[in-house]
């Protein structure tokens, strides 16, 4: 059984709070000043000073963890909610708060490797975007007059390129525009240069790229920064990174992928010795051509020499003289009949016009009247007496005033 002593008593140490906080920090830390802590990340923020904050669990317990910007800013891939991560740090206490949390300076997933799993990520979002779409990817011109090349300018890629570009056709230009590509700034770097090379006028394709290397040593060509700058390139970009085996985000984005710089040059320039080959192949393929249609041409004009109308064309011009005069005889014996026939039905027409004609009733001893408007009279009642009226006969018109009328019947 515990016996309580009071405070008041001589001797009894009293400890203020910050001191026992303080006692407990220093524990912690000299217990803990070192260690790895595995657990899922909960509770995540991020400070807009930089430094991160969240807590790591498992089944049965939490932890609060903080992750200082000074630590952080290598991290490559994103930390997030439901990460399962090994966080490497040193256990202390938070001592405003009485709080002890673990001070992570460094963390990575567990299962995949941090470089790995960035990679992942930045491919999953980029695609989403879609970076990496065929529909915006510009074809390669075949024979560019400037190559344009990002990358170091004392490493073996450069080397490879010039050496190819020689040997395929000497005289292509080459502009390089010098770059680290590997280590802190590489990509911030490359993204300026592809940038750089946009604003030039007489570049015709961009090789970007560099030779081969472990994942950490190819990483500047898997950053946010380096793809975008590609994808937004005007000039048509291949990606040269790494051996055949490697691949980068660089690679999916870029316009071709080339296996190595050296491939990247065999792409883009062609051999001469290639196109001079292909070009005298084409012209004896033309001058064949050529005396083949010219001797089929020949043949054909022997036999149109030696054909009747150049043998006697003197018989065939009278022969034809022959012909028209027939034709003449045929087409005025045809316009005669026509005539004739065209006559006869106008005679017959005319004569039916002649019978039915008002002025042939007339002749009969009929006569017309009309009033003293013209209008045409058939009926007596219709006239007044004393009206003027004008009768038309056979020869002849009179004009008389009516002084009687007798009305007929119906």
């Amino acid at each position: 059984m515990v016996k309580l002593i009071s405070p008041t008593s001589e001797g009894i140490k009293v400890y203020s709070v910050k001191e026992i906080t303080h006692r407990i920090h220093d524990l912690m830390e000299s217990a803990f000043p070192a260690v790895w802590v595995e657990g899922e990340v909960t509770g995540f923020k991020y400070h807009p000073s930089g430094h991160i904050y969240f807590s790591l669990k498992d089944e049965e317990a939490i932890l609060r963890t903080v992750f200082f910007s000074r630590f952080n800013r290598q991290i490559k891939f994103e930390l997030k909610d439901g990460l399962h991560v090994l966080a490497f740090g040193k256990i202390s206490v938070y001592e405003a708060r009485g709080d002890y949390q673990l001070y992570v300076e460094r963390i990575e997933p567990k299962g995949l490797g941090a470089l790995q799993l960035a990679f992942l990520q930045l491919k999953e979002k980029l695609a989403k975007e879609g970076l990496f779409e065929s529909d915006h990817k510009k074809p390669i011109p075949r024979f560019p007059r400037t190559v344009g090349v990002v990358t170091s300018p004392t490493g073996a890629a450069i080397r490879d390129i010039l050496h190819v570009v020689n040997r395929r056709f000497r005289g292509t230009n080459v502009l390089l525009n010098p770059v680290k590509v590997q280590g802190e700034g590489a990509a911030e770097e490359i993204a300026q240069a592809i940038n750089e090379m946009n604003r030039l006028d007489d570049i015709d394709v961009l090789i970007v790229g560099r030779g081969g290397g472990s994942l950490e040593d190819l990483w500047a060509f898997n950053e946010e920064v380096v793809a975008r700058a590609v994808y937004q390139s005007r000039i048509p970009v291949i990606s040269a990174v790494g051996h055949e085996i490697d691949w980068t985000i660089c690679d999916l984005v870029a316009d071709l992928r080339a296996p190595t710089p050296s491939a990247a040059a065999e792409l883009v320039v062609q051999n001469r010795e290639d196109i001079e080959l292909r070009l005298r192949d084409f012209k004896t393929r033309i001058k064949n051509a050529v005396r083949k249609q010219l001797e089929e041409d020949k043949e054909a004009l022997r036999v149109l020499k030696e054909s009747y109308a150049f043998s006697q064309p003197l018989n065939l011009v009278n022969q034809f003289s022959q012909r028209l005069d027939e034709f003449l005889r045929q087409l005025q014996n045809y316009l005669k009949n026509l005539v004739r026939e065209k006559d006869q039905n106008f005679r017959n027409w005319a004569g039916r016009l002649e019978a039915l004609s008002p002025l042939a009733i007339l002749e009969r001893g009929y006569s017309i009247t009309f009033g003293g408007e013209g209008e045409l009279l058939k009926d007596a009642r219709k006239v007044k007496i004393g009206q003027m009226l004008k009768t038309r006969l056979a020869q002849g018109i009179l004009f008389s005033k009516v002084e009687k009328i007798e009305k007929g019947e119906d």
